[in-house]
């Protein structure tokens, strides 16, 4: 049964605990949506579900309800102890106290592990989450580099929309190149702030990435490429991969692209085309 606002707030005083800024909290008091959230996960009683910032359980309880096993990631150490405790008789259930990176392009090596472990077991293993807001950009790609099936999610819509971004458009950036070469992108719903205590000042956004891997092993490198040229999206592709240490002369002539042209105006395949040009 989905928590409501004075349930989540009873919770919290009982953990001696409140809405922390820092950790980017905000619970979802919405129990239509949270149901929303679970099924959208596309949960069956072989998957491990994964969720990051569980909070008070309110999502932990439908993920528990589908799935074989669920991890919790909580970095608040009040609200773990409560989970700890919430959950101890589900043996299915697994709480990693910690945050959830390890770095900005690391995963806490214990929930790397086990998505390793699920993933040699040939375990399907998927994110369900409402995502604590500051950290949801980093995470959503460690995790698909970590080899996840699906990751259904919860964030700022102003992430979402960068997720999906096309060349050219304002929100197109790395994250949308990168989400876009591991990914399928699907934005399910917009929810209302309203849906949250304390509300955001902002819309959120429902969203599902189906894994759809066209990097391999070289998501790393290529990570590091389209940092390196969206560090000088507005000036030429020329300029910019000159400036980053490339042969631009020898990878635009083998790609056929306009060497006069921006890196923020070509597709993400565009862009990989020009890395597998310039290694």
């Amino acid at each position: 049964m989905a928590q409501t606002k004075h349930e989540i707030q009873a919770l919290l005083a009982e953990a001696g605990s409140e809405p922390r800024h820092r950790f980017g909290q905000n619970f979802m008091i919405d129990g239509n949506l949270v149901r929303l959230v679970a099924d959208s996960g596309m949960l069956g009683p072989g998957d491990l579900a994964i969720e990051v910032g569980p909070g008070t359980g309110t999502l932990t309880d439908e993920l528990l309800a589908r799935a074989g096993s669920v991890i919790a990631v909580e970095i608040d150490r009040d609200l773990a102890a409560m989970l700890r405790q919430r959950f101890a008789p589900k043996s299915n259930f697994r709480l990693i106290e910690g945050d959830a990176l390890a770095g900005k392009h690391a995963l806490n090596p214990e929930l790397l592990a086990a998505i390793k472990l699920a993933k040699g077991n040939a375990q399907p293993c998927k994110l369900v989450a409402n995502l604590p807001y500051n950290i949801a950009s980093p995470l959503v790609i460690e995790m698909l580099i970590a080899g996840l099936d699906t990751l259904t999610f919860t964030v700022q819509k102003e992430v979402a929309d960068r997720l999906r971004a096309g060349g050219g458009a304002d929100a197109y950036g790395p994250i949308s190149v990168m989400t876009q070469m591991l990914a399928r992108v699907e934005v399910l719903r917009t929810l209302p702030p309203q849906a949250f205590w304390p509300a955001p000042k902002i819309d959120s956004a429902l969203v599902r990435l189906t894994r759809d891997d066209r990097l391999g092993g070289q998501a790393n490198p290529f990570g590091r490429f389209v940092h390196q040229l969206f560090s000088a999206r507005r000036k030429t592709l020329r300029k910019a991969m000159s400036q980053a240490g490339y042969d631009a002369a020898d990878a635009l002539l083998t790609t056929a692209i306009d060497g006069q042209r921006r890196p923020e105006e070509l597709t993400p395949e565009q862009i990989h085309a020009l890395f597998l040009s310039s290694v």
